[in-house]
């Protein structure tokens, strides 16, 4: 890939932001969130925001910018974050995750940047960041600018709906615009209409006062993790349905018509399933494959330990078992309601010997973005223009808690235009961005503005 001197500096910059360690969930690195959080600000100050601030919460802080030119003109509200994923195992990772790297692949022959937060979210965010400079630079920029990038976006955006209730005024703006999603492929770009709501819990089943010697103890008292296997396989039954009283009442049911304009959307179950190193799919019976991964609820478990699990052996019987687990919810379903439901539900498989607790950590509500808005439209129209093919509408399975809340605030809708790709590995080892990725996302972002800009004018 021949790139121009601007794109190579703009390759330098990502990568430089890439190399702080901007973890929100390690409290170790909280010296590097910060770090991150100042860096954002610095490259907003450069690219020519006529005001930014790093403002504190009692989490990690936020940083807002604007670039204001006339209050009679439209403005858009960029939302990103700088946190990124922990990047546990380290061991699986082929380079440091926090030296990012240049590789070709299959999908990137021209090179993909491997590093934590690559896609989610550093590189996405960065490319709002360039096409403002560029729109600047060019004198293309026709509306009124505001960034707001949040530092805790991974460990469930504590603080943000505190801020942008206190700020309203401040985030005033007429759509916000999100890059923290994907695209079907290269050839095949799309645009999220829908995001799953999310609950996420923690449940912790308690035996014994103290670990026990298992050959003293052992078939005498109840394994908390033993137990804890057989409560969690009993979260799904035979069908692969969820077994939580309650939890499908209100979910949102599409129309046989509905589910079959979305089967249209290209879609290889082969390659997904090689894509992913496995044999077969599973999933809830009477669905799709993409139906199951988008408009359907889920529950899985993301962590489970207990005991000794470290080099040799040491029999014991552990005192507790712990699990992480989390639940995908669909627009209707009360994310509060679940995580009630799933608490008394995962109580009452509790055999006697043992004691639960469960804890809920965060969740947010399902989303769903119309299409025939005109902040929707110049998303189509600037897609189309840079790819050569229309966008097509597509439900994301991933979750972004603060979408509803942005519009039950601040009254706006959110347009989603993600550049990423499935098997970008976000959230796993050896997450990557591809360059042409990043740079599509530059040069399709600010043709998104001038189409939003003219339709604004037709419309008043």
């Amino acid at each position: 890939m021949n790139l121009t001197t601007d794109q190579k500096r703009y390759l330098e910059e990502w990568m430089s932001f890439l190399r702080i360690p901007s973890v929100s969930a390690d409290p170790t690195q909280k010296e590097a969130v910060r770090q991150a959080a100042d860096w954002v600000k610095n490259a907003l100050d450069k690219v020519g925001c006529n005001h930014t601030e790093i403002i504190p919460t009692a989490g990690h802080p936020i940083v807002y910018g604007e670039h204001l030119i006339d209050s009679n003109l439209p403005t858009v509200l960029v939302y990103g974050h700088y946190d990124v994923q922990p990047p546990d195992p380290v061991e699986l990772w082929e380079s440091p995750p926090f030296e990012p790297v240049i590789k070709t692949t299959p999908l990137h022959p021209e090179g993909a940047v491997f590093a934590r937060g690559a896609c989610d979210d550093k590189g996405q965010m960065f490319m709002h960041i360039k096409a403002f400079e560029i729109m600047r630079n060019e004198g293309s920029l026709e509306c009124n600018i505001k960034f707001m990038i949040e530092g805790e976006e991974e460990v469930g955006s504590n603080h943000l709906e505190d801020f942008v209730k206190n700020n309203k005024e401040k985030l005033a703006c007429d759509v916000i615009l999100i890059s923290d999603t994907g695209m079907i492929s290269r050839e095949q770009p799309s645009i999220s209409t829908g995001l799953r709501g999310l609950s996420y819990m923690e449940v912790t089943v308690t035996g014994p006062n103290r670990d026990l010697h298992s050959g003293l103890y052992g078939g005498a008292v109840a394994n908390p993790i033993n137990v804890l296997c057989v409560m969690i396989a009993q979260l799904h039954d035979k069908n692969k349905r969820i077994t939580v009283p309650g939890f499908y009442d209100q979910v949102e049911e599409l129309s046989l018509n509905e589910r079959k304009v979305m089967a249209e959307a290209p879609f290889r179950l082969e390659e997904f399933k090689k894509s992913i190193g496995i044999q077969e799919v599973t999933g809830e019976e009477g669905y799709s494959n993409e139906e199951r991964r988008t408009i359907r609820p889920t529950l899985d478990v993301n962590g489970i330990w207990g005991g000794y699990t470290g080099e040799g052996a040491k029999t014991v019987i552990p005192s507790k078992a712990h699990a992480k687990i989390s639940m995908r919810l669909v627009p209707n379903q009360d994310w509060n309601e679940i995580s009630d439901l799933f608490r008394k539900h995962f109580q009452s498989l509790a055999p006697k010997g043992v004691t639960v607790s469960v804890q809920t950590h965060h969740g947010g509500y399902a989303y769903v973005t119309p299409t025939n808005n005109i902040a929707y439209q110049a998303a189509h129209q600037a897609y189309f223009e840079t790819f050569g093919i229309a966008p097509i509408p597509s439900r994301g399975g991933g979750s972004i808690p603060i979408v509803p809340m942005f519009e039950n605030e601040l009254g706006v809708k959110s347009i989603l235009m993600g550049f990423g790709l499935d098997s970008d590995a976000i959230h796993s080892p050896n997450e990557h961005f591809g360059l042409f990725n990043f740079f599509k996302g530059i040069e399709t972002i600010p043709r998104f503005y001038s189409h939003y800009c003219e339709l604004q004018k037709k419309t008043n």
